[in-house]
């Protein structure tokens, strides 16, 4: 994905895992081998684990940024497979028109890191759960935000 940032292009960098949740995110002007491998880096110095398989589009940087850095991770390259990476952009388009755009690289990659992984907080696999197990993983899931951010609940 790209994004327009004063009028130039940048490459939205984004790992997901297999349940939809943002691992990663990264906002870099290029989308050659060099960007590639310094993406893989950063999204393995964050994770606890080295991934079995990972999947991407068609572009060839990856699968040589890839065998550098990480050799032995399976890599799957299809039309279809990385559907769930594509939607993950929907909720970064809709911020970005709200904020009328970016205005700088940094100002991106600082929000978007925050952005990712608090939105999938607030967004359960909600096809997964029942209503009343829904309801219940909400209200945990607020509780420990209030707890987080020591806000005092509204009564």
């Amino acid at each position: 994905m790209f994004i327009k940032i004063n009028g130039m292009p940048h490459y939205l960098w984004r790992a997901v895992d297999q349940h939809g949740n943002v691992l990663d995110i990264l906002v870099q002007k290029s989308r050659d081998k060099r960007a590639a491998k310094r993406f893989f880096r950063k999204l393995l110095k964050g994770l606890r684990y080295v991934p079995r398989v990972i999947i991407t589009d068609k572009l060839g940087s990856y699968s040589a940024a890839k065998d550098e850095v990480m050799p032995s991770v399976e890599h799957r390259q299809h039309k279809g497979l990385n559907n769930r990476a594509e939607n993950s952009h929907q909720p970064t388009r809709v911020r970005e028109k709200v904020m009328r755009r970016f205005k700088s690289a940094g100002q991106g990659q600082r929000f978007l890191s925050a952005f990712g992984t608090i939105n999938s907080h607030f967004k359960p696999r909600r096809h997964f759960l029942r209503a009343q197990n829904y309801r219940t993983e909400m209200q945990s899931r607020f509780a420990f935000w209030r707890e987080v951010t020591n806000i005092q609940p509204v009564i």
